[in-house]
C-alpha cells in the first residue's frame, strides 16, 4: 500500500509511514510511551484543573489494614477510589488471574461514597469477580505488595531516612496490579455510563484515574505503615522519590486480543501517533529551546535505557542493542549537529538504519518536541464507529480492497505447519482469551477469529469463481461464512492502521508485542517479559503526584518521558 499525502489544518505533512511497515507484530512490539499516551493526556487534564486529592475515609490499622477512600474531582465531577487493604499470606501472593486473595482490592467509585456505600462493596469488591455490583462502580482492581521494597521503603522510613536508590530501581514500585477491569465487566457500569463525564471520555480514562489513585494509595500505605513502626522520627517520601515510584502490573493474553477487535479504535491511536511524528519530522527550523530539549531527552533517554534491566535473554539483547546505538546518535550528534532545515527529519533518518527499538525510542522523542502542534491530537483517539459490512458494493471493488490492503498475506506459506500452529480461544473458567496448540490441544474448533490469513485465502478463493459484477449481498448469500472476512476487509479499507499485517497463529507468533502496543498507549514502561505471552510493566513511573497537580509551573508536570531514578 502507498503512504497517502495528509494536510492537518490545512498544512501538507511528509507521508506517513505505511500500515505494511508500521503494523508489523515486530514494530508494535518496539513502541515506547509518548506524549499522547493516556496517562500523559489524564495527568495534563487534572493538573491543568489544579485538582486537589483528599482522603476522606481512612480507618488503616497499626498493620496498614482497614479501607481508604481517595476522592479526585475531575472536569468538575468527584471520583473516589476505595481502597480495602487485608491480611495475605505468602502462599497466596500471586499474579496468577484466577488468585481469589489479594494485599489490596479496589473499586473506583462515581462521587464520594457514603458509610452504607463502603460497607456493602467491602464484601464485594474483595472477592473482585466474585462480587455483586452496582453501576456506581466504575471500575475494579487489585493488587498485590512488592513485598521486599515495601518493607525496605517502610523500615528506611520509619528510621528518618530514605529508600535506596538502586533497589528503587530494580523495582519501581510497591504495588502491582494484576487486573484493572472497566467496560461493564462482572456487573459494573457500562462504558456507555461514562460518555456523559467530560473527564472521563478519552480512551481508557477511567481506568487511567484508578491507577493514578492506586498509586496514591501505595504511597500513602507505606507513609502509614513507616508512622506506625517509627513514630516521630518516621520520614515522608522526598519529593522525586515519591513521583519516581509508580504502580506495576502484570499483564497477559487477556489484553491481546483487543487490538484485533477493535480496529477502527486501534487505527486512531495508530492514525494519530503518526500523524504526530510526521508533525515532528515536517518542522522547518528548530528553535535553540528545541535543540536544547532534543540533546536533554536524548541523554535521558540513554540513562533511562541504563537502568533498564529485565531478565528475559530476548528483551535484554533488544535492551543491550538500544544502549549502543543510543551511544551512537548522542555522539554523532556531538559530532554532526542536526540539519538546520527540517533537523528532526534528520534526527529520525539518522535511525532509518538502527533497531526498531531505536527508531520507536525516536519517535516518541521527536513527539515530545512539539506539544502546541500534537496534543490536540489526543481528543482524536477516540473512535466510536465499529466494523461495519457494505452489502452494496461490487465483488470487483472487494477484490481490488483485498488486493490493495492484504498483499502482506501473500507472503505467508499456509501450507506449512507453522503458518497454523496456534489457535486462540476463552477459557471456560475465568472468561480469558487463551492461546492453545492446534496439534497438541483441544478446542480448536471454538477458536477465536483471528486466523486471518487464512479467511483471506478462502475469500480469494471464493472471489475467483464469482461474478465481480455481483455484489457484497449476493455473494454472502452463498457464502454466509465469510461474512466475516469481508466485513474486515472493508472496514481495513477504511481504517487502515486498525490491522496487524502478520500472521497471529504462526507457531514463531510473540503475543508479547501486541501487550507491549497497547499498554505504550497507556503510556507504561520498564517493560519486563516473564515469557511470550505475559509482562510486568510500571505505570506512572516519574509522574506528578496528587500533591504536586497545584504546581504553578504546569510544564514541569509534563516532563516525564523516560523517568529516572531521583539518586
Amino acid at each position: 500500500m502507498q503512504a497517502k499525502q495528509t494536510k492537518i489544518c490545512g498544512q501538507a505533512l511528509p507521508r506517513l509511514r505505511p500500515p505494511d511497515e508500521v503494523m508489523k507484530l515486530s514494530r508494535l512490539g518496539s513502541f515506547f510511551p509518548h506524549r499522547l499516551s493516556f496517562m500523559r493526556t489524564f495527568i495534563r487534564r487534572v493538573a491543568a484543573e489544579d485538582a486537589c486529592m483528599t482522603v476522606t475515609v481512612n480507618t488503616l490499622d497499626q498493620n496498614g489494614y482497614g479501607h481508604v477512600v481517595l476522592s479526585l474531582p475531575v472536569s468538575g465531577k468527584n471520583f473516589s477510589l476505595i481502597a480495602f487493604s487485608r491480611p495475605l499470606d505468602d502462599a497466596d501472593r500471586t499474579d496468577r488471574v484466577i488468585a481469589t486473595k489479594w494485599d489490596a482490592s479496589f473499586c473506583l467509585f462515581d462521587g464520594i461514597p457514603e458509610q452504607q456505600d463502603i460497607q456493602y462493596l467491602a464484601d464485594q469488591v474483595t472477592r473482585q469477580e466474585a462480587g455483586i455490583y452496582h453501576d456506581k462502580v466504575l471500575t475494579l482492581s487489585r493488587a498485590n505488595k512488592s513485598v521486599r521494597l515495601f518493607a525496605h521503603v517502610v523500615e528506611q522510613l520509619a528510621a528518618g531516612a530514605q529508600p535506596d536508590s538502586d533497589q528503587l530501581t530494580a523495582t519501581g514500585y510497591l504495588m502491582r496490579t494484576t487486573a484493572v477491569y472497566g467496560n461493564g465487566k462482572f456487573g459494573i457500569a457500562d462504558r456507555d455510563r461514562l460518555t456523559g463525564y467530560t473527564g472521563l471520555t478519552g480512551p481508557f480514562q477511567a481506568e487511567m484515574l484508578t491507577v493514578f489513585l492506586i498509586r496514591e494509595f501505595t504511597l500513602l500505605l507505606a507513609e502509614h505503615c513507616a508512622q506506625q513502626q517509627g513514630g516521630k522520627t518516621a520520614a515522608r517520601l522526598d519529593t522525586p522519590v515519591r513521583r519516581y515510584i509508580g504502580v506495576g502490573n502484570s499483564t497477559g493474553l487477556g489484553m491481546a486480543p483487543f487490538l484485533v477487535n477493535h480496529p477502527c479504535l486501534i487505527h486512531s491511536w495508530i492514525m494519530a501517533r503518526e500523524v504526530a511524528l510526521a508533525t515532528a519530522r515536517n518542522v522547518k527550523a528548530a528553535t535553540p529551546a528545541q535543540l536544547s530539549r532534543f540533546s536533554i531527552l536524548m541523554s535521558r533517554a540513554a540513562a533511562h535505557v541504563n537502568q533498564w534491566e529485565v531478565d528475559d535473554p530476548i528483551q535484554m539483547a533488544r535492551i543491550e542493542e538500544l544502549r549502543k546505538e543510543l551511544a551512537q546518535q548522542i555522539s554523532l550528534l556531538r559530532d554532526q549537529p542536526l540539519a538546520v532545515l527540517k533537523p528532526f527529519a534528520d534526527a529520525f533518518d539518522r535511525v532509518k538504519t538502527c533497531s526498531e527499538e531505536m527508531q520507536e525510542l525516536m519517535a516518541s522523542l521527536l513527539i515530545e518536541l512539539i506539544p502546541e502542534q500534537i496534543d490536540g491530537m489526543a481528543d482524536c483517539m477516540a473512535n466510536p464507529f465499529t466494523p461495519q459490512l457494505y452489502p452494496s458494493m461490487r465483488l470487483s471493488e472487494l477484490s481490488a480492497l483485498v488486493d490493495t490492503h492484504y498483499r502482506w498475506t501473500n507472503d505467508i506459506d499456509l501450507s506449512s505447519p507453522s503458518a497454523q500452529a496456534h489457535f486462540w480461544y476463552v477459557s471456560e473458567e475465568k472468561l480469558e482469551p487463551r492461546m492453545g496448540n492446534r496439534f497438541d490441544e483441544d478446542g480448536a474448533e471454538r477458536e477465536m477469529p483471528f486466523n486471518i490469513p487464512a479467511y483471506v485465502a478462502d475469500l480469494r478463493r471464493a472471489l475467483k469463481s464469482a461474478d465481480d459484477s455481483l455484489t457484497v449481498a449476493e455473494f454472502l448469500i452463498h457464502h454466509p461464512e465469510l461474512r466475516h472476512i469481508v466485513r474486515r476487509v472493508q472496514t481495513t479499507a477504511r481504517y487502515p492502521y486498525g490491522e496487524i499485517r502478520d500472521n497471529l497463529v504462526d507457531g514463531d507468533c510473540r503475543p508479547i508485542d501486541l501487550l507491549r502496543c497497547k499498554l505504550s498507549f497507556f503510556g507504561a514502561s520498564k517493560f519486563d517479559p516473564k515469557s511470550d505471552r505475559w509482562t510486568r510493566i510500571t505505570l506512572y513511573q516519574g509522574a506528578p503526584t496528587a500533591a504536586d497537580l497545584g504546581h504553578p509551573d504546569k510544564k514541569d508536570l509534563d516532563d516525564w518521558l523516560f523517568a529516572l531514578n531521583p539518586a
